[in-house]
């Protein structure tokens, strides 16, 4: 089955749901499914541990949102691919913040000529999972690109804002010496 559209999950001010029940008669869901992010580390992580780079540039959400974790891996699909081809692979350390923790549901319904008499409507509506999403809010830091090449990182991070569903903000912090 085809993945439901993002706005469907995004605007939802619903608590986050993220247990799997102990109690085996109370557990809708079996297993929570797992996140599609690779890997939350790249780069140079021992050199921006030792505050070896200049500049710190964090790309900040602005307002209340889900992100599902298939959008956090393009974003850092395509912020790790740009700077590893250009920068090398020491001159950078890249940090995905925001963790998928709120596991997303759908309640599937029939449609078509006699549906009504196979779907159960609204009844045991609770849904099946369909993916997970990491909850954001406003001042939150979504990703952190620690490097030398301030201006190269700014350029690279304003290609990731159209694949966020939120306005966000880039801010840069220059290492005091």
């Amino acid at each position: 089955m085809t993945l439901r559209k993002g706005k469907c999950y995004s605007k939802s001010r619903e608590v986050p749901y993220t247990r799997k029940s102990k109690v085996r008669t109370k557990g809708y869901i079996k297993a929570p499914p797992q996140t599609k992010i690779v890997k939350f580390t790249m780069g140079n992580y021992q050199k921006y541990r030792g505050g070896g780079f200049n500049y710190v540039v964090k790309v900040i959400s602005r307002e209340y949102v889900q992100i599902r974790d298939n959008a956090l891996e393009a974003c850092r699909l395509l912020v790790h691919r740009h700077l590893e081809k250009d920068l090398g692979k020491i001159n950078y350390m890249l940090q995905v913040n925001a963790y998928p923790h709120h596991v997303l549901r759908e309640n599937k319904m029939l449609t078509g000529a006699g549906a009504d008499r196979m779907s159960t409507g609204m009844t045991q509506s609770f849904g099946k999972t369909i993916g997970i999403a990491a909850k954001v809010y406003p001042g939150s830091i979504i990703m952190t690109v620690a490097t030398d090449n301030k201006d190269f990182v700014l350029k690279v991070l304003h290609m990731v804002k159209p694949k966020l569903p939120c306005t966000t903000s880039i801010v840069v912090e220059e290492k005091k010496n």
